[in-house]
């Protein structure tokens, strides 16, 4: 299965244009997924648009997410609420097929958070869609976990409209599955329309990472600031593609990404590709990105202080995570991602 293609290609010696998947089981039957705990949402809607995506993973998975959901969640708000929605896969919920929609009108305040986790060890399987329209004047604050066991595959694709002074932030905590490819696309369309994306991402044994972020700006003075970091340990693999593209239109915007990658092996292997595309004047565009392993004075310093090579390994890495991890509100969501971290590195 070939899928989460980037917006422009480049050489194929990159091999970044794609990513490729192979033995990867999509359920032919599913049942209602029943283990979701929700807050903050007094009546839930399952009138979903089913619009096609611009971008996405592919066909194929969009195709079984159209015709196969188990789980359906829109949200029309009107008034200012945190929500919760926590997603737990079991012995009994093995497979999620969901699609999220959010339309926050103007002037809403609101923080969702949406968390994939498993307390089984068998192999479960998400294909997911989040949509998100903020209207004129909104802000809304959306954290997605993925703490999902090492043996599952995760497919999540996620859109965005964003209208006039609105400003949407996400956090994007990448951890589980064997496979975890996440494609995110944002279209700023208003004037003063802000968009703020922070990825944590961390790879073990056998994990693959694929992440396709693809903001385009309309809006005059439309902003987007992309930043993402990550650390693979073992034979972890990690593709990171970002493409910041200014359309016409939307003179005075200014978009940002950047991207580090922590290697603490050898076999761990990272690519990046950062892209800004323009055809607009009176704009600024910043993009970069790096890998490396960690600074032998650091580990000195920390090691002759008595913390053991893997305590002072881990140490950096938090210490790296932390400015995204403190953006996040809910302490008991917080230790939960710092634990699997932990957990991780040890």
């Amino acid at each position: 299965m070939t899928l989460n293609e980037t917006p422009i290609r480049t050489s194929r010696n990159f091999l970044i244009n794609n990513i490729k998947l192979e033995n990867i089981e999509i359920p032919e039957q599913v049942e209602e997924f029943k283990n979701v705990h929700i807050e903050g949402i007094d009546k839930i809607s399952k009138n979903i648009t089913n619009s096609k995506l611009v971008y996405g993973n592919g066909d194929i998975l969009e195709q079984n997410i159209k015709e196969m959901a188990n789980n359906k969640i829109a949200i029309n708000l009107q008034s200012n609420k945190d929500i919760l929605m926590t997603y737990n896969f079991d012995d009994d919920n093995l497979n999620l097929i969901n699609q999220i929609e959010v339309e926050a009108n103007s002037n809403i305040n609101t923080n969702i958070i949406i968390e994939y986790k498993s307390t089984t060890t068998k192999k479960c399987f998400h294909n997911g869609i989040i949509k998100v329209v903020a209207k004129e004047n909104s802000n809304v604050n959306i954290v997605v976990v993925n703490l999902l066991n090492e043996k599952s595959t995760n497919f999540e694709a996620m859109e965005n409209i964003i209208y006039d002074n609105a400003n949407l932030q996400y956090k994007i905590i990448d951890i589980g599955g064997k496979e975890s490819i996440s494609n995110y696309y944002s279209n700023l369309i208003g004037e003063n329309s802000k968009n703020d994306l922070k990825t944590i991402y961390l790879g073990g044994k056998n994990q693959i990472k694929d992440i396709n972020y693809i903001v385009e700006l309309r809006g005059e003075k439309s902003f987007v600031d992309i930043d993402v970091q990550g650390a693979l340990k073992a034979n972890a693999k990690k593709n990171f593609k970002g493409t910041i593209n200014f359309k016409k239109g939307c003179k005075k915007a200014k978009g940002n990404e950047n991207e580090f990658c922590m290697l603490l092996s050898d076999k761990a292997k990272s690519i990046a590709l950062p892209m800004l595309l323009c055809t607009e004047d009176d704009v600024e565009g910043n993009h970069g990105t790096a890998s490396g392993r960690v600074d032998n004075k650091q580990l000195f310093y920390i090691m002759s202080r008595g913390l053991s090579y893997n305590e002072a390994v881990k140490l950096i890495v938090r210490a790296n995570f932390n400015k995204i991890l403190e953006k996040i509100k809910n302490e008991k969501l917080m230790n939960e991602i710092i634990n699997e971290i932990d957990n991780k590195l040890n």
